[in-house]
């Protein structure tokens, strides 16, 4: 109590507790310094801010600052940057005279509108409103002009302006023609004349005087009469050139010593045993198309005869057992052929060309059965397969649509609509009951034979379009060449699932559209690609097994003997047939 009484008579004393000396008996001082959570914070932009808050232009932003720590106006956000010089300018930022880092940096805006109105009215008046100044109506240029104008745009001229001009117009056309009148008439009716091609004229361009016509010289006469003949020509063929339905046998006999004919397979001809090896070697090229070679084909079953389809507009079929010649030359296509089937026992196959026509040929004597054509291009034809069904002609056309004819009669017995794009593929499964389709819309479909709804429609935004399937030995899987540079697997049961687990990659056919295929015991894989190669991959580990270097330019086709195990051929647009071992 002591204490505190001297300690209040020391504070009335003074007068103030601050000039109170501590003395030993006072309480000890705090020697703990305060501490705080909240992170540190810059605040010199904000001394800074509230120095200025009286100025009218407030400091802004720094650029360089990742963290702003103070509410910013509206002004301090856009105002112009200042700061460090440019680094590739020397002499830094010249006070007064930029305030951008790019240099001096104007607070003007202005409509394309605008400018346009104000850029024209100058040219054609010589004023035009100042942009910089704040009220609008303060002009630059010529000020008499201005005020005999009433200070008009180009873009607003009054009513009773355009009246005028209108009348103007029409006052000077008639004047014209009242001139036109009292010329000379041999001067209107002279085409050389300037009078007569400003009556005559139709057009901006029909002003200009054209040199007088003098007679061809017998070379330009000569010229001109080939050209013709050229065009006429072009034409013909565009409209669908007929070409003369003919064949020439290049062997040396049509029939044998025991009048067998020379397609009649080999009576050796058997497959020794089931198992299939990966050829090595090239044995044979096959070298008589003048252009690229599109598809190739194994005679059915016995493989002793190979047909190809040339961009040389012809159809070739070569021997593979014996003397590896050419036996037969089928020309009857006025331009090159995109696709070829055999029927079942290849006595007879389908051709179809970029002609539009779809023909149908006797193997063995190479007379043209019957022509087929819708006025589309075909892409793929197939038979049905079965064998009291070889009658019936199934090709996909450009123009969307899988047409149907019964080559009885001759007549189209049903269409299948579906497809937004040309048609690539038609292949049979299910025992023929079915067959799936493929397209340019980047889709599959399956369709019930003879009923032309899908049953199944398979399309992912991941799709690729698949220019090429084949069918496993086992009829339980396809193999679809897809244009991203990988084989996919469907199966072929009810579902038309895709195997996720089955994929072969590695070659490179994107924009190709490569023949897939698969060696008769169904243990290998092979594919041409667009480097000339030719990949083999194994069926069960989806791995490249090996590659062969076929062809200079595009491998197109590839087939597997179908009974000679070890043996495949292949076509390329080298125009090279190629046998290997």
């Amino acid at each position: 109590m002591d204490l505190l009484q001297s300690y209040t008579d020391q504070n009335n004393e003074d007068g103030s507790p601050e000039q109170v000396a501590s003395s030993p008996e006072a309480s000890p001082p705090r020697l703990l310094p305060a501490k705080t959570s909240a992170p540190k914070v810059d605040d010199t932009m904000l001394a800074l801010t509230v120095a200025n808050a009286n100025q009218t232009l407030s400091k802004p932003i720094d650029p360089t600052q990742h963290l702003v720590a103070f509410n910013p106006t509206y002004d301090q956000l856009w105002a112009p940057i200042y700061g460090p010089s440019h680094p590739y300018a020397k002499d830094g930022i010249a006070q007064g005279m930029r305030n951008h880092k790019l240099g001096f940096v104007e607070d003007a805006s202005i409509e394309p509108f605008v400018f346009d109105e104000q850029y024209n009215t100058f040219h054609k008046y010589g004023y035009a409103a100042d942009p910089s100044a704040s009220a609008g109506n303060n002009y630059i240029g010529d000020m008499e002009a201005l005020q005999k104008n009433d200070a008009i745009s180009v873009y607003n001229i009054p009513q009773h302006e355009q009246k005028k001009r209108k009348i103007e117009k029409k006052k000077e056309m008639s004047e014209n023609e009242d001139v036109e009148e009292d010329l000379n008439l041999a001067e209107v009716d002279n085409p050389a004349s300037d009078v007569w091609l400003m009556k005559n004229r139709k057009s901006p361009w029909s002003g200009k005087k054209e040199g007088l016509e003098t007679e061809l010289t017998e070379e330009q006469k000569k010229y001109a009469e080939e050209y013709a003949k050229k065009k006429g020509e072009e034409k013909g063929s565009e409209k669908g050139e007929v070409t003369a339905d003919k064949s020439t046998f290049h062997g040396k006999e049509e029939r044998d010593y025991q009048g067998r004919s020379w397609i009649s397979p080999p009576k050796d001809a058997k497959a020794t045993n089931d198992h299939c090896y990966i050829p090595k070697r090239l044995v044979h090229t096959w070298s008589g198309h003048t252009k690229g070679v599109s598809a190739i084909r194994f005679f059915p079953k016995h493989g002793h005869l190979i047909l190809s389809a040339g961009m040389d507009t012809k159809v070739k079929i070569w021997d593979v057992f014996n003397s590896g010649k050419c036996m037969r030359t089928y020309m009857g296509h006025s331009q090159a052929v995109r696709d070829i089937s055999f029927c079942n026992d290849g006595s007879k196959f389908l051709t179809a060309g970029y002609d539009k026509k779809i023909k149908y040929w006797d193997t063995e004597t190479g007379q043209v059965i019957s022509t087929f054509s819708t006025g589309k291009i075909p892409y793929v034809v197939k038979l049905n397969p079965d064998d009291d069904k070889q009658n019936i002609l199934l090709a996909g056309m450009s123009d969307k649509k899988i047409v149907q004819w019964d080559m009885n009669t001759g007549q189209i017995t049903q269409e299948y609509d579906q497809h937004l794009g040309a048609v690539n593929t038609i292949t049979f499964v299910d025992n023929n009951r079915r067959f799936v389709t493929s397209s340019d819309d980047k889709s599959l479909r399956v369709w019930e034979f003879g009923i032309p709804v899908v049953i199944k429609y398979i399309s992912e935004p991941h799709m690729h379009s698949m220019p090429s399937i084949s069918v496993h030995p086992n009829t339980n899987w396809l193999a679809a060449q897809s244009l991203d540079n990988q084989i996919l697997i469907y199966s072929t049961r009810e579902r038309f699932q895709l195997n996720k687990k089955k994929r072969f990659a590695g070659h490179i056919v994107a924009g190709y559209a490569c023949q897939v295929n698969f060696s008769p015991d169904g243990r290998f894989v092979m594919s041409g690609d667009g480097e000339g190669k030719c990949w083999f991959w194994d069926w069960k580990s989806c791995k490249v097994f090996r590659t062969l270097k076929c062809h200079d330019g595009v491998c197109i086709g590839c087939e597997w003997h179908p009974l000679e195990q070890s043996k495949v051929a292949t076509c390329g647009w080298d125009g090279l047939i190629k046998y290997w071992d």
